[in-house]
């Protein structure tokens, strides 16, 4: 599988995520000039690979601040993991660096739910609008 980028697989990515529903929404939410999540996305990369049923996407804050709206990212790499049928994300925040650490969630299947008050972006809806209407 490979990792999709909103400004090049718009149309791909509702594609995707309509074609899995029972997937996941995996959101490497990063920056350009981010020297850690540049390191970070090879290995971003060939995990998604071992996720074949799950929509890996690479989301540069700056590059699509108008559509994540008033987003405050402290700390990178920050990810967000959420079923694509909707619903409460099963993780939102900051990782550590390491690609195990997102691995073993992923393999666990465990949500842990994101900070109390953290304002969540809706990635899901922005990138297939219509991916969940019935």
């Amino acid at each position: 599988m490979t990792v999709y980028f909103p400004e090049q697989d718009q149309g791909v990515i509702a594609q995707v995520l309509a074609a899995r529903p029972q997937g996941r929404l995996v959101a490497c939410l990063c920056a350009a000039w981010c020297g850690t999540c540049g390191t970070y996305r090879e290995a971003f990369t060939a995990l998604a690979a071992r996720f074949p049923g799950d929509c890996f996407v690479w989301i540069d804050v700056e590059t699509h601040a108008d559509q994540l709206g008033d987003l405050d990212i402290d700390n990178f790499p920050t990810l967000l993991v959420q079923p694509v049928a909707g619903g409460a994300p099963q993780f939102y925040g900051t990782l550590l660096p390491h690609i195990e650490v997102l691995e073993r969630m992923l393999a666990r299947g465990a949500a842990m739910a994101p900070a109390a008050g953290a304002a969540v972006p809706n990635v899901l809806e922005w990138l297939a609008p219509h991916a969940n209407d019935d």
